[in-house]
């Protein structure tokens, strides 16, 4: 993908060198006084170290996961060596990805007589906090629709390329336009709509509603490759192979089969690697908002 002479966006917010956890003053010397005693644990037995930690969480409001974090982090710190050349370069190729996504959303709201709203892109290392609570790293990249922010930990993409085996920058791209997908879903009142819709039903309903949100947002992360072709000449040779491959990975059963040897289609949130693919190869040949309604049949 040619991304190296695109417009950088100006909505990324980068906390990669912040914790996830948001503390106040006091909140912050309490913590350091409790460290010591804390990493003076680490090593006894596992029940000690977990009651330690929940108790100081639940008194003072801190996320047990983020603690605990914390302190591994500071405990493996040497083995944890961060490239940062390369993830400099990843957080400009981010950029430069969302950049796209902001003018050709323009461009098709526009044609629909609307302006696009853009939403933010929080970069983050080990864990964030949202306003969809707590998260780590573990979460994957993920859309927010409470403050309307894409999050994502740069890790993500290696994690595409060696346990999913899908390498490649127009990949990761894919990766990014599909949370941006979620982002036009919520300001066109998509997700609030499924929300309210899923209350009224069984989980297997639910589950079948929330496969045709994610399916939605293949098929516009479709449309941005369409643009981004169209219009900015990014697409080389082998890059919508490379969105397929990874559409293919991430899919429901593929991670299933992977995970525990079988398949449960009832279990689906995300849809099957068949349908992300022609979901997302849809949006791209079409180009077209109306061809990505999944909620049709």
């Amino acid at each position: 993908m040619k991304w190296e002479d695109n417009r950088r966006s100006s909505n990324i917010e980068d906390k990669r060198g912040e914790s996830g956890m948001n503390f106040g003053s006091n909140q912050r010397g309490s913590m350091m006084m409790l460290l010591p005693i804390i990493k003076m644990l680490i090593g006894t037995k596992i029940g000690r170290i977990v009651l330690v930690i929940g108790v100081v969480a639940y008194f003072m409001g801190y996320n047990p996961l983020a603690l605990l974090n914390l302190t591994q982090t500071q405990n493996n710190s040497s083995n944890q060596v961060v490239n940062s050349l390369e993830d400099d370069r990843n957080a400009q190729f981010v950029s430069a990805v969302l950049a796209q996504t902001e003018d050709i959303w323009s461009e098709v709201f526009k044609k629909h007589g609307v302006t696009y709203k853009e939403p933010k892109l929080v970069l983050f290392r080990n864990s964030v906090q949202s306003a969809c609570g707590f998260a780590s790293s573990a979460t994957g990249p993920f859309y927010c629709p409470g403050d309307e922010k894409v999050y994502l930990d740069l890790s993500f993409f290696e994690e595409l390329a060696k346990r999913h085996d899908a390498p490649g920058d127009f990949a990761q791209a894919y990766v990014i336009a599909h949370e941006i997908g979620h982002h036009v879903q919520n300001i066109t009142g998509t997700i609030s709509k499924v929300h309210k819709a899923k209350q009224d039903v069984g989980k297997i309903a639910a589950n079948a509603l929330q496969v045709k949100v994610e399916l939605q947002a293949d098929c516009y992360s479709g449309i941005w490759a369409h643009y981004s072709k169209k219009n900015f000449n990014s697409l080389e040779q082998g890059d919508i192979e490379e969105a397929l491959r990874a559409a293919s990975a991430i899919g429901d059963d593929t991670l299933q089969k992977k995970g525990q040897g079988y398949v449960v289609p009832d279990s689906f949130t995300h849809g099957s690697s068949k349908n992300r693919m022609a979901w997302f190869n849809k949006g791209f040949i079409t180009g077209s908002l109306a061809s990505c309604n999944t909620f049709k049949n």
